[in-house]
């Protein structure tokens, strides 16, 4: 086997892991990767593994925190398309929320911070995958809101 070869099977049964969402710690992956033979494999290396393929912490069926990839398999970059990294956009006639792939949504609030003022965007506060934007007027949140399924070409409605 090549070394190429090695570092594909080495990938593929890292991703094949994180899949059954049974692991918790960089150490229990470590661990399974070693129990597939895979020797020379360390703890840094799976953290390395984690960042690069945009794995998460998340909670399982069994609501354990456990390392996922999501859907994606990729950490969002400025060249994504918003569409896809935008899930859904909703409000309760007060403050917009906007619900996005994993690790998208800083990327997306600082898109909208650099908005006008004039655009309804007050300002935003973003989690990993969920973003809170204080409207500039909330007598006008609709009109804000269709703006917003404009920018990320979506009918969320």
């Amino acid at each position: 086997m090549t070394v190429q070869q090695k570092q594909e099977a080495l990938i593929q049964a890292f991703k094949d892991l994180l899949k059954q969402e049974q692991f918790g710690s960089q150490g229990d992956i470590v661990d399974a990767l070693k129990a597939q033979g895979f020797d020379n494999i360390s703890q840094s290396k799976v953290s390395r593994m984690l960042s690069k393929f945009g794995a998460v912490r998340t909670r399982n069926a069994r609501q354990e925190m456990v390392y996922c990839l999501p859907a994606e398999l990729g950490v969002p970059t400025a060249k994504s398309p918003l569409k896809q990294l935008v899930l859904d956009i909703e409000h309760n006639d007060v403050m917009i929320i906007i619900r996005t792939s994993p690790g998208a949504a800083q990327l997306i609030a600082r898109l909208l911070d650099s908005l006008s003022k004039s655009d309804g965007v007050l300002g935003t506060i973003a989690g990993d995958d969920t973003i809170f934007i204080a409207p500039t007027d909330v007598s006008q949140i609709k009109q804000t809101i269709g703006k917003l399924e404009v920018l990320f070409s979506k009918n969320l409605a």
